[in-house]
């Protein structure tokens, strides 16, 4: 195989790999309602300590007692590290409370601004610069 066929193949492979990339990350308003802020409390059951967003998956009890499954999507996880949250920072199975933002599509993804633990202890878990409501936590 020549030269030029590889170097083709490898920049087709790197393009493909690319454009998914930059498809994964979003801005907030690409998602996320502004206008539909929640309040959601559940326990723990799985973390992704990914790029381009960390995602916190917590199991919801609903007034009727069925649970739900949701998906909270934080920051980065080089930001939530700056911020003192690591991925060892929530156990699975902790109660949390997440205060967030909706979903454009209804579905039970958000985006989390605030993680509330038990002991009161508030983490910010929102990146800012997204396009995501400011409530002040991220200001210091």
């Amino acid at each position: 195989m020549s030269f030029k066929k590889i170097a083709s193949a490898a920049g087709l492979v790197l393009g493909a790999l690319a454009s998914t990339q930059s498809y994964a990350h979003h801005a907030f308003g690409a998602e996320f309602d502004a206008k539909s802020p929640l309040t959601l409390r559940g326990n723990v059951t799985r973390i992704e300590w990914v790029n381009p967003h960390a995602w916190f998956h917590i199991e919801v009890a609903k007034a009727d007692g069925v649970k739900e499954a949701w998906r909270i999507e934080g920051g980065t996880p080089n930001t939530l590290l700056r911020r003192g949250i690591n991925k060892r920072s929530i156990a699975i199975g902790t109660e949390i409370v997440v205060d967030g933002y909706w979903a454009k599509d209804r579905s039970n993804s958000a985006n989390g601004r605030n993680i509330t633990l038990a002991n009161g202890k508030k983490m910010f878990m929102g990146s800012s610069g997204t396009g995501a409501p400011e409530d002040g936590a991220d200001k210091k």
